[in-house]
């Protein structure tokens, strides 16, 4: 029985110091969201927003594992906490995925995703957000979380997604 899994830290070719824990998700964003303890601190969006992380990581672990290609899922962050919640990496593609809780995007939602780039070029980033439209936000593809949920398939690449 499945009840949590890690994701490891992307090390490969690291040009800048990485943290060394894996991130722990529990095997549903529902049971995560009925678990997770609440008090006069905790924001609703803050939980809402590792939920929706926890849905994007429980799709892309599936995708992954249902691809005809090998890939790697992982996530990247720095010792001065510049983090990419996904970084999926194979022979048929490699990209980073940030996930944001919020109907619109800002040129700030991408500054991790521009950091990574700059240590690897050959990465397509990707920002999917709560919004209703496909944009391009300082050099990166963001699109709607529903879209890209919807359209992934395990016989086409991670961008080759409905409506983006």
């Amino acid at each position: 029985m499945l009840l949590a899994w890690q994701l490891p830290v992307f090390t490969r070719r690291a040009q800048r110091a990485t943290v060394s824990h894996a991130k722990f998700y529990l095997f549903d964003a529902g049971v995560f969201r009925s678990l997770r303890p609440r008090g006069p601190l905790d924001r609703p969006e803050e939980i809402d927003g590792a939920a929706l992380e926890g849905l994007v990581a429980q799709h892309l672990r599936a995708w992954a594992a249902y691809s005809r290609e090998s890939f790697e899922l992982a996530y990247w962050r720095t010792r001065s906490g510049v983090e990419v919640d996904f970084v999926v990496y194979g022979s048929a593609g490699f990209w980073a995925v940030e996930v944001k809780n919020s109907m619109t995007v800002r040129r700030d939602d991408v500054r991790a995703l521009n950091t990574f780039i700059a240590d690897y070029p050959e990465c397509e980033p990707l920002l999917l957000y709560r919004g209703a439209e496909s944009v391009v936000v300082n050099g990166v593809r963001c699109i709607p979380v529903h879209d890209f949920l919807v359209g992934l398939r395990p016989d086409c690449a991670l961008t080759d997604t409905r409506g983006a």
